[in-house]
């Protein structure tokens, strides 16, 4: 158990750097220029949902692959 200790402290400290380095980059980009990043944004949300589309149709695509192997698989037993 006292070998577990010091994992447990790196994790705890790892931990709290990742939370100040949260807050220090919110900060950093609440003082940038709205303009130049609304733009950014924007593209962003637009690839964003490209990928989320993209993602769903391979979804079904996979699913029907699915429903199909198993109705292969079922009619030859």
């Amino acid at each position: 158990m006292h070998l577990l200790y010091h994992d447990l402290v790196m994790d705890l400290e790892r931990e709290r750097s990742s939370k100040h380095g949260d807050a220090r980059y919110a900060a950093l980009a609440a003082m940038q220029n709205p303009d130049g990043s609304s733009v950014r944004r924007r593209l962003a949300v637009v690839l964003a949902g490209v990928s989320r589309a993209s993602a769903a149709g391979v979804r079904r695509l996979d699913a029907c692959l699915a429903d199909d192997l198993v109705a292969r698989v079922a009619a030859n037993r």
